[in-house]
């Protein structure tokens, strides 16, 4: 078994002093230019810490998948999905959260961390609107620090340059059927799922 690394003098041993760029492009709230990268994802991780242990959630929209409240505040919809609301257990019991931000064709990310809470509140809903349908709640995120992520992960695992998932991997329905010995899953529900998540995509 390996030796853990056990304290921050040890840590810090093993790797060199950071560089001015990557202390400065620290922000507290939104800049012009964070914005605008900002409001061109639709796609990010929302990760919670709660009683329970972490989650990690992959939030998608088909615009913007945050609003602007103000500098300091992002609001982002939380649409129908599994109802297991383990993100949205841990905020209500632990506010902190963290945001990874990506945008299709680029290998950077931009990250946010910060404290969320939720609401139901209709005219926050109001604006996220799809149609009659509405988000059940929004979540509230407080804005602690914003800053960029450097592209060398994206770049190693060459994240968008494969448009196809490979022949080989397990579908969710597999995997059900696996874990649930059996009783749940299988290739009836990778045959339904598509039609499913049509028609509760909002």
């Amino acid at each position: 078994m390996a030796d853990p690394i056990e304290t921050l003098e040890e840590l810090l041993a093993l790797y060199g002093t950071p560089g001015a760029p990557a202390l400065r492009k620290v922000a507290r709230r939104l800049t012009p230019l964070y914005r605008k990268w900002i409001m061109a994802s639709q796609l990010c991780v929302l990760s919670t810490v709660g009683a329970e242990g972490t989650d990690g959630s992959p939030r998608g929209d088909d615009g913007p998948v945050v609003q602007e409240l103000d500098p300091g505040t992002l609001l982002m919809p939380d649409w129908r999905g599994n109802n297991r609301l383990d993100s949205l257990r841990n905020i209500v019991a632990d506010g902190r959260v963290s945001l990874m931000f990506m945008v299709p064709g680029s290998n950077n990310v931009v990250r946010v961390n910060g404290t969320a809470w939720l609401t139901a509140d209709g005219d926050l809903r109001q604006r996220f609107a799809k149609g009659q349908r509405l988000p059940a709640t929004v979540i509230v995120i407080e804005i602690g620090e914003i800053y960029t992520q450097c592209a060398r992960a994206l770049m190693r695992a060459a994240t968008w340059s494969t448009p196809d998932a490979p022949e080989a991997l397990p579908t969710v329905g597999e995997i059900l059927a696996e874990v649930s010995d059996g009783e749940e899953g299988g290739a009836s529900y990778d045959a339904a799922w598509g039609a499913r998540a049509e028609k509760t995509m909002w």
